[in-house]
């Protein structure tokens, strides 16, 4: 898909757990993670209302995201690039919708009916 396409975030969220070894990057506007062949990405949740993603080598933390549950309203995608595709996840300010966080994939959102031990390969 070349045009910006909208999700709900917890039907990204549920496609993306799924998908780690496809992340390329993940940010804020302050910070950005890179994914790296010595690198993985790891999910929890952290309390109910608090969604983690870390970046790990072996066992050591590098980096981590922390997203408040209830906070991102949607998620936007859209290629960029040769093959790079972008989802950005919003929140609500004073000033309206805005790009909170965001995770580029080597790959386009696809529904899928299942995954083997719920995570694919690319």
């Amino acid at each position: 898909m070349d045009a910006p396409y909208t999700l709900p975030f917890e039907t990204f969220w549920t496609w993306l757990l799924a998908h780690p070894n496809c992340i390329l990057r993940a940010g804020t506007p302050e910070a950005v993670l890179y994914d790296d062949d010595d690198l993985h990405w790891h999910f929890a949740a952290e309390a109910p209302q608090t969604l983690l993603v870390q970046v790990l080598r072996g066992k050591n933390l590098v980096g981590e995201i922390l997203i408040p549950r209830g906070t991102v309203t949607h998620v936007s995608g859209e290629l960029r690039g040769e093959e790079e595709f972008v989802f950005e996840c919003f929140v609500e300010s004073g000033e309206g919708p805005m790009p909170g966080y965001y995770f580029a994939l080597s790959h386009e959102y696809t529904v899928e009916d299942s995954a083997s031990n719920g995570r694919w390969v690319h």
